[in-house]
């Protein structure tokens, strides 16, 4: 199993909140519902996504076609301008309130999943150039290992459009986002995890992404190799030099080719992975704190709890309890 694939099984959509917004200029629209990740896109016309404060960055642009993925739970705005001060609000309970927090009137079409917005001049066209698709992961990541992967993420990036690759996924969405059909909530799910996936490797395969280090070390014959043992048998009692052994180098060329391409000791990468595991099974099993040691590679509940402790400042049960 690669890394890529063990991160994305910790970020799966329970509930996605996907919505389509048509919205006539000037338009804009902030997003404060709080979610851990949000992927924005343009089916028609241009907008400007800009981030909350005056440090998160400067806007950016977005055309028809590009994917956006907004790392939560910092607000964002998308607006035909950034100048535009938006008129309505997505939140946890709304997804076009408005803006000054007062509920919003007759001014507001809905429809399934979707909603006729007029621009700040009062003027509402159903064929208006603006037609925004956004979808949301629900709550929190759910799991550790999600986590892992979240941090590893800029507070922004955009995806270009690609014709022949997330397009058809995107007319697939919006087709479906706006149907009433027994299921409809598993397939929105569905769809939200193969856009993220789609939108990840799209972005980190480009020249010049910001892709974390594990990424590109999977391609390395000699620390992708072992980032695949790692995470194939991480229960395993696995030394720097047993390692090296089955990945077919010495010792010292693991060690300093694994902390040159993914930025750290093979047995502190272990550590974390094998702690983040343990923190989902916490949370999500009732297995006992020492079944659950030896799962991830530790001899005891002891030797757990000290290195559990040492990285997230509590204890496995109190962790357990804080679910």
């Amino acid at each position: 199993m690669d890394v890529l694939t063990d991160l994305l099984d910790g970020v799966r959509a329970r509930g996605a909140l996907f919505r389509q917004a048509v919205m006539s200029p000037p338009w804009g629209l902030r997003f404060a519902h709080g979610a851990p990740l949000t992927l924005v896109t343009m089916l028609r016309g241009e907008a400007w996504i800009v981030p909350a404060g005056s440090e998160a960055g400067e806007p950016v642009l977005l055309r028809p076609g590009d994917v956006a993925v907004a790392r939560g739970p910092a607000p964002f705005t998308v607006a035909d301008r950034p100048g535009t001060r938006p008129g309505y609000a997505v939140t946890d309970a709304d997804y076009c309130s408005r803006a000054d927090g007062t509920e919003a009137g007759e001014e507001i079409v809905r429809g399934v999943r979707s909603c006729q917005v007029p621009g700040t001049c009062g003027v509402r066209d159903p064929g208006a150039p603006a037609l925004l698709l956004a979808g949301a992961y629900e709550g929190g990541a759910g799991r550790e290992t999600g986590e892992r992967l979240l941090r590893a993420l800029p507070g922004l990036l955009v995806v270009p459009d690609d014709p022949g690759a997330l397009r058809p996924l995107l007319d697939l969405i919006a087709a479906e986002v706006v149907r009433d059909r027994p299921g409809q909530r598993v397939v929105l799910d569905r769809f939200l995890d193969v856009l993220l996936v789609s939108v990840l490797r799209a972005w980190f395969d480009r020249a010049g992404a910001d892709a974390p280090a594990w990424y590109g070390a999977m391609r390395d014959p000699v620390a992708g190799e072992a980032l695949r043992l790692l995470h194939d048998e991480p229960s395993h009692p696995w030394t720097v030099a047993g390692l090296a052994a089955k990945v077919g180098v010495s010792r010292a060329t693991l060690a300093r080719r694994f902390a040159d391409r993914v930025g750290e000791a093979p047995m502190t990468y272990l550590t974390g992975w094998r702690l983040a595991l343990a923190a989902d099974l916490l949370r999500e099993t009732d297995a006992t704190v020492g079944s659950i040691a030896r799962r991830v590679g530790y001899a005891n509940a002891f030797a757990l709890s000290v290195a559990f402790k040492r990285l997230y400042g509590t204890t496995p049960s109190a962790h357990r309890a804080s679910r």
